[in-house]
């Protein structure tokens, strides 16, 4: 028996990609949270991050928790290659090239086409989530009230991109990966893809002050086995390349619209930007939105302010973690009162 399925699919159809091909019959999985308000003026986009289908960030929904959806109504958009919108898992090869624009411009048929919504009051996303937000308000500047940047950045650093390259480097070194693509399931890929995960996810600190210990871990090997070697065998790995691509060419300036001119994308925002990124954060780093900062020049207003945490890039993904959630918290209720 076929499990029910909890999101919606919105069918695109045939969609030119900024790479210049056509992507057929291309699908966008979501879902609703909430009741969207008769003037349509209270919607949250919240698209996913790396790897994660809607179901793993939805933690961050409730009425006690980031996201009210008793105020707001709240749509996560799965981003391509996450194994429910249009991936190398359920399409036929080859999988064409997408990015972070395409996914956007589908995100707004989505909501134009099948809502009828011309505002969000919010855009708030985490790591792959929050390049989208910031690609959103690059792009849709007149549209995007606010938008909070969780552990983001505009575009891939070298230094993130980097990282990537050795994601992929002990992906692919499996012996399934053959002809450029997976053939079968790479189980030792997998297992050492969550190793180097591991490393740069979380800071020096965390490790040094055996913070795994809080979530219930007995010792340092424990905790690299039942939270990291497993972590990525869930996702197809056709799937996670496709999403490394995506991550690893975002920048919201490569577009016709600003020419890869970053300065004059920046300056295209309009909203009021919260840049959160985590204060140990190896993969967007800190210094990054600083640089960012000062470039929002049109922004109604631009704040940075790091969460304080050892947690490293997890400090924007606090599932467990209640001393980062209630920042998280605090910091996206003022910005939802400007």
């Amino acid at each position: 028996m076929t499990a029910q399925r909890d999101y919606e699919i919105f069918e695109a159809g045939d969609v030119a990609l900024q790479s210049g091909s056509v992507f057929p019959a291309l699908k966008l999985a979501y879902k609703t949270y909430g009741t969207l308000s008769p003037a349509r003026d209270n919607v949250i986009l919240y698209p996913t991050s790396f790897s994660a289908q809607h179901t793993d960030t939805e933690w961050l929904i409730g009425p006690d928790s980031v996201l009210d959806p008793t105020r707001y109504f709240i749509i996560i958009p799965n981003l391509f290659g996450n194994g429910l919108s249009s991936s190398p898992s359920n399409t036929p090869a080859p999988f064409p090239e997408v990015s972070y624009h395409d996914a956007i411009a589908v995100q707004h048929r989505l909501l134009t086409e099948r809502f009828g919504i011309s505002k969000l009051a919010l855009v708030y996303g985490w790591s792959m989530g929050g390049m989208q937000a910031y690609h959103w308000s690059a792009l849709h500047p007149d549209m995007v009230e606010r938008a909070a940047i969780v552990c983001g950045s505009a575009r891939c650093s070298p230094y993130n991109y980097v990282f990537l390259e050795s994601v992929k480097a002990a992906l692919t070194a499996d012996p399934a990966f053959r002809d450029g693509r997976f053939l079968e399931r790479p189980v030792a890929g997998y297992r050492a893809m969550g190793r180097v995960y591991a490393g740069w996810a979380m800071s020096h600190g965390f490790y040094r002050d055996e913070l795994w210990r809080e979530a219930g871990f007995i010792s340092l090997e424990d905790y690299l086995t039942r939270a990291w070697d497993a972590t990525f065998a869930r996702r197809d790995a056709n799937d996670l390349l496709a999403q490394i691509g995506i991550w690893q060419n975002g920048d919201i300036s490569r577009c016709a619209s600003f020419a890869g001119d970053l300065d004059r994308a920046l300056a295209a925002i309009k909203a009021h930007m919260l840049l959160m990124p985590g204060a140990t954060d190896r993969y967007f780093d800190v210094h990054d939105n600083e640089d960012e900062l000062g470039k929002l020049v049109n922004a109604r207003s631009a704040v940075l302010h790091p969460i304080p945490s050892l947690h490293g890039h997890r400090a924007g993904n606090p599932v467990n973690n209640p001393r980062d959630q209630a920042f998280i918290k605090a910091e996206v209720a003022a910005l939802l009162r400007k």
